[in-house]
């Protein structure tokens, strides 16, 4: 069970909320910040377009291999001192990616950043579900559900105006006042809660294990615009990555004391099956804002300014469709939410991917991009409250390491599997100009983004309509 520290006095809800929202947004803005700057970080630090899609993934990679790591820190060593730990190295390796001089020392702080994100964001998940109770628990969470889903598309108009108007580098040093002023407020107002159980050790190896075989298939998918799917290369990182995912369940299952993903939590069949809804809603949704941004300033034309502008409905979008399934969770339960979301998703996916070389923004893409963006509000928050209503919250913070990294590995294959599949197909598809041969990739992704959210659409028959709180909710 959870022990409070009486050091700290109980702050306002709102102040509680502000805590885990400022960070999680923080740790979502850089994913999709980094997109609209990388054609500016490119030509300044004389990378290739290939080397590029790895300053996002590095990112996620670690983001996504660390979480488990970074949900039971939470729960062992607590929730406020490992929020500021986590706070700290991922402000301070925003100063690093700001100050860096070339792509191989962007690619390794970025990586370093990820691993602060993997720390934090559990944190941020857990404050919510240790601290909010009853009807307050589903607004809780539909702000922040709100706050998470909308970091992906103010990322894009927050980096178009820095990048625009200032430079690239302010992507990251933005961070650093909103990292000051989050690690304040927690210093200050966030009470302690930790397990009582100080015997319980964290599971490095196993940390280890995911996050290199992770890194070993993605690269392999990544690779593949270079070395064909045969060649001994790719299938030597992918047969090293499959290796390496054996291992990691074989550690877990019968060798680690303490493991990283102990199998007993996965007997709720609501957090199961939400996390896997996740999985796939979380690569669809994270390709798209990649492959926006690219079409955007590489089709149409749009300087950095113009493309961030251009996710500005999205993100109200998203605010929008997280006010509303909070707001009504109660009464519709989560699996109708969930089957209107990716129902949502699937049309507004196989709209978008209709665009052309010469579409029109006010036309073509906006109407659809923006349903897009309302169905990831509206999904968020039954998924959050699926996952981590029905567990104790001694292990809050697992169930909440388990949901972002569904979120996060899902995003990470994805875009280095629909990434390659564009690049391949804007090569191999023999058209008169480079921008048709590029919308041409770009279609292709979003029509497979919507064959995932159509797949998600019937995970989420499986997902119970009524989640049992556990009994220490």
């Amino acid at each position: 069970m959870p022990n409070a520290s009486p050091v700290h006095r109980h702050a306002p809800d709102w102040i509680i909320l502000t805590i885990a929202c400022l960070a999680q947004f923080m740790v979502v803005l850089d994913v999709s910040i980094v997109n609209v700057a990388l054609p500016s970080m490119q030509r300044d630090l004389h990378f290739s377009l290939a080397n590029a899609q790895w300053v996002v993934n590095a990112y996620v990679l670690t983001f996504a291999g660390f979480l488990l790591l970074g949900g039971r820190t939470a729960d062992l060593f607590g929730r406020r001192r490992v929020y500021l730990a986590g706070l700290a190295l991922f402000t301070l390796a925003s100063i690093g990616a700001g100050l860096a001089t070339n792509g191989t020392e962007m690619i390794a702080v970025r990586a370093l950043q990820g691993i602060g994100g993997a720390i934090l964001s559990p944190a941020t998940l857990t404050i919510i579900v240790t601290t909010f109770r009853g009807p307050r628990l589903p607004k809780a969470l539909g702000t922040w559900s709100a706050v998470a889903g909308a970091g992906g598309a103010v990322g894009g108009l927050l980096g178009g105006a820095l990048t625009g108007w200032v430079s690239w580098r302010w992507i990251f040093f933005i961070n650093v006042p909103v990292g000051v002023a989050a690690g304040v407020l927690a210093a200050l107002y966030l009470r302690e809660l930790r397990r009582r159980d100080e015997q319980e050790r964290l599971d490095v190896t196993g940390a280890v294990l995911v996050t290199g075989s992770l890194a070993a298939i993605i690269y392999a998918v990544v690779n593949t615009v270079t070395q064909s799917w045969t060649s001994t290369a790719t299938l030597s990182w992918l047969l090293g990555g499959l290796v390496g995912l054996a291992m990691f369940f074989w550690w877990e299952a019968s060798v680690a004391t303490h493991p990283l993903l102990p199998y007993r939590i996965f007997r709720s069949r609501a957090l199961s099956t939400s996390n896997l809804v996740m999985f796939l809603v979380g690569g669809a949704f994270f390709t798209m804002w990649y492959f926006l941004t690219f079409y955007y300033q590489y089709v149409l034309g749009y300087g950095a300014v113009k493309t961030g502008l251009a996710f500005l409905p999205m993100a109200l979008a998203i605010i929008a469709g997280a006010q509303l399934s909070s707001r009504i969770l109660h009464r519709t339960h989560v699996r109708p939410l969930l089957l209107a979301g990716t129902a949502l998703a699937t049309v507004g996916f196989a709209w978008v991917s209709r665009v052309g070389a010469h579409s029109s923004y006010a036309a073509n893409i906006l109407v659809p991009s923006a349903l897009c963006a309302f169905a990831i509000g509206l999904l968020f928050t039954p998924l959050a409250s699926a996952a981590t209503t029905g567990v104790d919250h001694a292990e809050a913070g697992l169930a909440s390491g388990v949901l972002n990294t569904a979120r996060q590995i899902g995003g990470s294959l994805a875009l280095a599997a629909l990434g390659t599949v564009a690049a391949d197909r804007s090569a191999t598809f023999r058209v008169a100009t480079s921008h048709l041969a590029l919308t041409s990739g770009y279609d292709r992704a979003f029509q497979l983004s919507a064959a995932i959210t159509a797949l998600a659409l019937v995970v989420s028959l499986a997902v119970p309509r009524y989640v049992t709180p556990h009994p220490g909710h």
